[in-house]
């Protein structure tokens, strides 16, 4: 990964020069409030860190999808008083993220004041990535901040295009992201594993291809190890299963023997007759011994203890996706012992861990293992395309 600028590059005082900050604050809400704000919580240490140096710290993010539209259900200004709560600090709202209504609003702000900038999205240039927007907001800083890995997939104007036209540097949460991502696929202590779940593995084709050239060890579970097995000639009954997914399993596997990468998959599995909590036609069997009229909906405790048994002669992890479906009892109980396992391997020193996406953050907290994680992303979009080797163009715009 090519050097970037952080916070640290900035000068130690930066009294009344105007600092834009791209936060991700687009957050989850529910009857009018904020239901999970991780988000906002993360952006705290650059937004105190930049107040304290006495700059004017002006935050730009988008929030829901207006389409260009001025919606006040999707305003900032809705989270002006929750941001102010965590940092201890007055945040003022601005109308515009660009234009002379802002600029006249900044200009009455003083030195370590925090100022939040209305919905990106509101200008249906931000999605475009049209220039003349990026320039209008760049008119507004002194220096671009990016602390929002979680929207670094998206060349936009807030997110690209402005990165471009101001000295740039890398917030905290951005310069934690970074840092971790290159300790796992960028230059990682070897051997490596990678646990990649979920639902299907027609959306994730590009990550397998991409991460059997990378790790040593690739443990493919939920649904997507379903059509995998099913590509081997293994019956999967009812089970979630892309059956004309042949060919492209195949080409993984040829890749992996080429890389001298191991894909494990399960051989023994949990599996029910219908979907439901505790069902009583729950069983674990054989992974060959699935009957026609029933489903695999985890994996089995002896396939746990092997993959456990992997981690341990392991020094790395990437762990993205569930191994079973995990929001419905008992099918979450594999995911929880091996994040327990990737745990304390991780507390005990032998192994660095990093886990993403918005699944696999709440399987980690439901095995309550979040805390032991040498680092957990909040990014969906952005950490699986970056697991599929591709250039996230909010990150490139920050490197030197």
């Amino acid at each position: 990964m090519a050097a970037f600028k952080t916070l640290d590059d900035l000068p130690d005082d930066l009294t009344g020069k105007r600092v834009l900050v791209r936060v991700d604050f687009n957050v989850p809400m529910q009857d009018g409030a904020i239901s999970d704000d991780t988000r906002l919580r993360a952006a705290v240490p650059t937004i105190a860190e930049l107040s304290d140096k006495r700059a004017i710290v002006l935050l730009l993010s988008h929030f829901g999808r207006p389409k260009g539209q001025v919606r006040p259900d999707m305003s900032l200004a809705l989270l002006v008083r929750p941001l102010s709560e965590l940092t201890g600090r007055p945040v003022r709202f601005i109308e515009d993220c660009q234009g002379p209504e802002a600029e006249r609003a900044i200009t009455t702000m003083t030195a370590g004041s925090i100022g939040m900038l209305e919905n990106t999205r509101f200008h249906l240039g931000e999605e475009t990535n049209d220039p003349e927007l990026a320039r209008g907001m760049a008119a507004l800083g002194d220096y671009y901040v990016d602390d929002a890995f979680s929207a670094a997939h998206r060349a936009h104007a807030s997110t690209e295009g402005v990165a471009h036209l101001l000295p740039s540097f890398a917030g905290r949460a951005m310069e934690a992201e970074l840092t971790a991502l290159e300790k796992v696929l960028g230059n990682p202590e070897r051997p490596v594993a990678a646990v990649v779940g979920g639902a299907k593995v027609s959306t994730k084709l590009a990550v397998l291809g991409h991460l059997v050239s990378k790790v040593d060890h690739l443990v493919i579970g939920g649904g997507m190890a379903n059509t995998v097995l099913a590509a081997r000639g293994v019956a999967v009954g009812k089970s979630l299963c892309e059956h004309d997914l042949v060919g492209e399993v195949e080409a993984i596997f040829a890749k992996a023997e080429a890389a001298n990468c191991t894909i494990h998959l399960p051989y023994d599995v949990v599996v029910a007759k219908e979907f439901a909590a505790n069902p009583p036609s729950l069983r674990t069997v054989n992974v060959h011994e699935v009957a026609p009229d029933e489903m695999i909906l985890d994996i089995g405790p002896a396939a746990v203890e092997a993959l456990s048994d992997v981690l341990k002669t392991c020094r790395t992890l990437v762990w993205n996706g569930p191994l079973g479906a995990f929001e419905t009892p008992p099918f979450d109980a594999a995911t929880v012992a091996l994040a327990k396992t990737a745990a304390a391997l991780t507390e005990g020193g032998s192994l660095v861990s990093v886990a993403g996406g918005g699944d696999t953050v709440a399987a980690l907290n439901m095995a309550g293992v979040v805390p032991e994680f040498t680092f957990v992303s909040t990014a969906g979009g952005a950490f699986l395309e970056w697991m599929e080797g591709k250039t996230l163009p909010g990150v490139a715009a920050l490197q030197r």
